[in-house]
C-alpha cells in the first residue's frame, strides 16, 4: 500500500472554495466481506434510527424490524474478532504517519485514542453481540414470526399488538435499551467506514460508452469503490471488482419497468479506489 493513500485521511486539506456544485449521488461498491458487512450494518443502524426518532407504532414496528436485523447479523460467533482485526490493522497503518509533517498529527492522536478506547471495550466483551437480548421472549417471537411474509400481524404476535398500543415514549425506551447493546458495533462500523472512505480523494474521469475499466496496482489492496454521479442523468452504476481491476457500466434506469440497458453516452463521473 502506497503512503500517499493512508495520508489523504489525515492530511490537513485547505477550505473549498464556496461555489455550487450539481448535487453528486455517491454509490459504494465493498471489495471484501468484511466492509460488505459494514456497510449493511451501517444501513441498517441509520434506517433503525430514523425510525426511532419518529413516534407512531408504525414507525416503532419499522424501527423493531431493523433491530430484528441487525441482530441476524451480528449473531454471528466471527463478528466481533473480525471488528478487532480490522481495527488493529488500521491502527498499524496510521500509527506509521505519526513522523509525517503533512499530517495533521493532531487529528491522528484523536482517532487513534477513539480507536484504542474501542479495541479495550470490544475485548473485553463476551459472546456475540446482541447475547444480552437472547433471553426476551418478546423479541425472540417477534422475530420468528418476521421470517415469514405478513407474519407479524396482531393474531400472529399478540404481544407485538400490545406493545404498538403503548405510548411512544415507553416504545422509544424499550428500542433505545435494545438498541444500546450493539452501541460498540455500531460505533466501529463509523469509525472504519470512515476511515476507509477518507483514504483517498476522488479522480474526474469518464466512461467511454458508459464502460469503465481500472486496472489496480500490484499490492495495492482496494477496500471500496465509490463512484459519484452528478444527479439528474437518468443513469446508475453496476461495479464489480476484485484483487485485480474493477469496471463500472453505466445503466439507463427504464421507468416502464423493461431491462436496464448499458447506455451509449459518455460519462463523467468521480472514481474513488479507498485503499487504507
Amino acid at each position: 500500500m502506497r503512503g500517499g493513500a493512508r495520508q489523504a485521511a489525515m492530511r490537513q486539506e485547505p477550505a473549498s472554495g464556496t461555489r455550487a456544485r450539481a448535487r453528486v449521488v455517491v454509490y459504494e461498491q465493498p471489495l471484501n466481506e468484511r466492509v460488505r458487512t459494514l456497510l449493511r450494518l451501517e444501513m441498517l443502524f441509520h434506517r433503525t434510527r430514523h425510525n426511532l426518532a419518529r413516534s407512531t407504532p408504525w414507525d416503532s414496528r419499522a424501527a423493531l424490524e431493523g433491530l430484528l436485523e441487525i441482530m441476524a447479523i451480528t449473531g454471528r460467533s466471527d463478528l466481533r474478532s473480525e471488528i478487532l482485526k480490522e481495527l488493529e490493522r488500521l491502527a498499524g497503518v496510521l500509527g506509521e504517519l505519526a513522523s509525517d509533517p503533512r499530517v495533521d498529527q493532531q487529528r491522528l492522536a484523536r482517532v487513534l485514542g477513539e480507536m484504542e478506547a474501542l479495541v479495550d471495550v470490544l475485548r473485553h466483551g463476551n459472546g456475540r453481540f446482541g447475547d444480552a437480548l437472547k433471553d426476551n421472549e418478546f423479541l425472540a417471537a417477534v422475530r420468528q414470526r418476521a421470517a415469514i411474509p405478513g407474519g407479524t400481524c396482531g393474531f400472529d404476535v399478540p404481544a407485538l399488538q400490545f406493545w404498538l398500543e403503548q405510548p411512544a415514549e415507553l416504545r422509544r425506551g424499550d428500542l433505545e435499551a435494545w438498541l444500546a447493546v450493539f452501541a460498540p458495533v455500531e460505533t466501529a462500523a463509523e469509525l472504519i467506514l470512515r476511515l476507509i472512505r477518507e483514504s483517498a480523494v476522488p479522480t474526474r474521469v469518464v466512461a467511454e460508452g458508459g464502460f469503465f475499466q481500472r486496472n489496480l496496482e500490484g499490492g495495492r489492496l482496494c477496500q471500496m469503490v465509490r463512484v459519484g454521479l452528478p444527479d439528474g442523468q437518468g443513469l446508475y452504476p453496476e461495479v464489480s471488482g476484485g484483487r485485480h481491476r474493477v469496471t463500472v457500466r453505466f445503466l439507463e434506469h427504464d421507468i416502464r419497468g423493461g431491462r436496464p440497458r448499458q447506455t451509449a453516452r459518455d460519462v463523467p463521473f468521480d472514481f474513488t479506489c479507498c485503499t487504507l
